[in-house]
C-alpha cells in the first residue's frame, strides 16, 4: 500500500502559534492522540483565520462558510503531555471554490518536527446549501498563494 508524502515549501507558511499538549490530549500509548492533533490543528486552522481578518464559520457575515472537505496527516515523531508545538500555518493551491491549508507542528524545545498536515476547503453558502467560488475579497488577501486550474 502507498505512503501518505506530505512536503510544503516553507514560503507557505505565513502564521504561527503554540499551544502546550494537555493530559487529556495523552492516548494509551503515552503520547498525542490523533484526535487530539486534529483538535489542535482546527485551532490553529481558526487562529490563522482570525489573524487574518475571516470569520470562518459564515455566521456573522452574510457571505459563505468555510469548510473542510478532506484531512491528512503525517506523523513524523511522538508528542508528549505538557510539550509546547508550535503550529505553522498557510494555504496552498487555490482552485475555484477552495484550496488547502497546511500545516507544519514542530517542538520548539529540540526542533523535532511532530506533523505535517493539510486540510482542504471550500466556501459553502448555508443560505443555500451549496459550494460557492471563492470569494475575490479572500483570494485577494493570499497573492502568493498558487492558483490551480
Amino acid at each position: 500500500m502507498a505512503r501518505l508524502h506530505l512536503e510544503f515549501p516553507a514560503h507557505c507558511f505565513c502564521y504561527r502559534t503554540e499551544m502546550s499538549v494537555r493530559g487529556s490530549d495523552i492516548n494509551g500509548a503515552r503520547h498525542l492522540g490523533n484526535d487530539a492533533l486534529v483538535s489542535m490543528l482546527s485551532e490553529a486552522r481558526s487562529r490563522f483565520l482570525f489573524a487574518h481578518g475571516i470569520d470562518d464559520s459564515g455566521a456573522e457575515t452574510s457571505g459563505p462558510g468555510i469548510i473542510v472537505t478532506d484531512l491528512a496527516t503525517l506523523y513524523k515523531t511522538e508528542a508528549h503531555a505538557r510539550d509546547r508545538l508550535r503550529f505553522e500555518v498557510g494555504l496552498a493551491d487555490f482552485n475555484k471554490y477552495g484550496g488547502d491549508i497546511v500545516f507544519r507542528v514542530s517542538r520548539p524545545a529540540d526542533g523535532a518536527l511532530i506533523a505535517l498536515a493539510k486540510y482542504g476547503f471550500v466556501f459553502f453558502d448555508y443560505g443555500a446549501g451549496k459550494v460557492v467560488p471563492i470569494p475575490e475579497a479572500f483570494a485577494a488577501r493570499f497573492p502568493e498563494v498558487n492558483r490551480l486550474p
